[in-house]
């Protein structure tokens, strides 16, 4: 499982965690999140998320 950084604001999505406020589950990955998908805290798309390289 990995980590997606919003390179915006900083927000982090972790497939392992998914998302409960959003009603994503955990385990969901980042490619499987709708393309409509957009960062919680300021609103980008997917598209301005990176995979946090630990």
């Amino acid at each position: 499982m990995a980590k997606w950084a919003c390179v915006v604001c900083g927000y982090v999505y972790d497939e392992a965690e998914g998302d409960v406020d959003n009603n994503i589950e955990p385990g969901t990955l980042f490619e499987e999140l709708p393309e409509d998908f957009v960062c919680p805290l300021c609103g980008v798309g997917k598209d301005e998320f990176e995979e946090v390289k630990e």
